[in-house]
């Protein structure tokens, strides 16, 4: 709870830094204000589960855990914004108060214990993107990705909230305690269709927040014409809060009983999908930032994995690899989004071949770029390989050892196109556009090299944060 005052009175007092009409503030007071409430965060680790607006916000471990991944995704994320700084950005203040606001939606949305405040979580978190994404007024890419985001987000809320709704009309409560109990103990047996029709509304409402399949389709586009900063946030935080409201919706609302015999199926069929089209998809891009744009979908499968595989509690082996898999795709999403940047600031491109020669000519942003495919790879001694791997084995213990597979060759479907950024940085020669050596401030390069050290001490100690939950 701490975390959404602060957020929020941080989000009020950056915009009045903006009349200082000095953009040189804004980046280091950002960083301050997201490293105060990382650290305010962790105050209620084990401080028992608290409840808030008459229980319907509870901050437990569970919340604290997710909220850190994405107040730390934005504080790693902040320094590559630097250009806008150096540009004299006018909206700059509007920019970070907007980030800052939508943390306070993805916080309610990993700390919800009423449907209304998951509902409002998403909308404050949405509402952000759906402007942050339009940011560049004058590229009618960026105007495209935020009316497509916008007119989809939009009946993607109005399924969600119709699904509640039916919930509602089939249980009498909003309260996910609640719901789980008139489950388990249906008064009216005739409801029972009301209540399936509303959960699968819910899942597909909360799919395409998370870019699961077949929900995924504004995925590539908006990725693609929402500026490359904002983009890294919506694939890392808006994902991250999506998963876990999924997880805990699954797990407190919908009890075991239920979920095997109507969401099991549907989810599993989510993921096979997502898998499929995620990684297929990304084969046949020739644009690096699209590339990474159906990547994401992909890593919705892998997620969607530990929701199939989960066993009932909200800290198992299912919420354990849903945790460190969000981490540690956080971590090497801003890595590869946070070189991408660098370079099509300076290049004006965003192929594959703005990669090219780049070991030559930036030694440091090549290694980052290198360590950040590798470990959405999975490839062992990243972050990457262990977050499959707990996923991988929460889902065989529960027998699900067919998906499992599927997912291990969708994975080395994966290597193929991970490996294109690598080539073209060591084996291809600079071109008259790629020979000029690229600018990269010290602040920038110091958050790339701590990008990559994070995602190689994830995956050599995995055990540091392994179980946290």
């Amino acid at each position: 709870m701490i975390s959404i005052v602060l957020l929020s009175v941080f989000g009020l007092a950056n915009l009045f830094l903006g009349f200082l009409r000095s953009n040189r503030i804004l980046l280091p007071a950002a960083m301050l204000m997201l490293g105060t409430v990382l650290t305010v965060n962790f105050i209620d680790w084990n401080a028992g589960s608290q409840s808030f607006f008459n229980g319907m916000l509870v901050v437990d471990n569970f919340s604290v855990v997710f909220t850190g991944i994405v107040v730390l995704t934005a504080l790693l994320l902040i320094p590559f914004s630097e250009k806008y700084v150096l540009d004299g950005q006018p909206n700059l203040a509007e920019y970070y108060s907007l980030l800052l606001f939508s943390l306070v939606g993805a916080i309610m949305m990993v700390s919800y214990n009423h449907l209304l405040m998951l509902f409002l979580g998403i909308e404050i978190l949405s509402v952000a993107m759906y402007v942050l994404a339009g940011a560049q007024k004058t590229n009618l890419r960026s105007n495209e990705a935020a009316l497509k985001y916008f007119l989809m987000g939009a009946f993607a809320t109005g399924i969600l909230l119709f699904g509640m709704a039916l919930v509602y009309g089939a249980t009498g409560t909003f309260e996910l305690a609640n719901i789980k109990f008139a489950v388990q103990n249906p008064v009216n047996a005739s409801l029972t269709p009301m209540l399936y029709i509303g959960m699968l509304m819910m899942l597909i409402g909360i799919g395409f927040k998370v870019s699961a399949a077949p929900f995924h389709f504004w995925t590539p586009d908006v990725y693609e014409g929402t500026p490359t900063f904002f983009t890294a946030f919506m694939s890392t935080v808006v994902k991250t809060a999506g998963f876990a409201a999924f997880l805990k919706l699954l797990v407190q609302a919908f009890p075991a009983a239920t979920a095997q015999g109507l969401w099991l199926p549907t989810l599993t069929a989510m993921c096979v999908l997502t898998l499929a089209i995620g990684n297929v998809g990304a084969v046949a891009q020739s644009s690096a930032k699209r590339m990474l744009a159906y990547s994401s979908v992909s890593h919705a499968g892998y997620l969607l994995i530990g929701l199939v595989a989960f066993n009932g509690e909200l800290e198992g082996a299912s919420a354990n690899g849903i945790f460190f898999y969000s981490l540690a795709y956080s971590v090497a999403t801003v890595a590869a989004f946070g070189v991408l940047k660098l370079v099509s600031d300076q290049r004006m491109r965003e192929d594959y071949d703005a990669l090219n020669g780049l070991a030559k000519t930036n030694p440091l942003l090549a290694f980052v770029m290198t360590v950040a495919m590798l470990s959405l790879a999975g490839i062992p001694l990243t972050g990457g390989f262990f977050g499959k791997f707990f996923v991988f084995s929460a889902a065989v213990e529960n027998g699900h050892i067919g998906l499992v597979v599927f997912a291990v060759i969708m994975s080395m479907v994966s290597i193929y196109y991970y490996l294109r950024p690598i080539i073209a940085m060591y084996m291809r020669d600079a071109d008259s556009d790629t020979i000029e050596p690229l600018q990269v401030s010290g602040f920038q390069s110091a958050a790339l090299l701590l990008l990559a050290l994070l995602t190689v001490v994830l995956g050599v100690l995995p055990g540091i944060i392994a179980g946290i939950l």
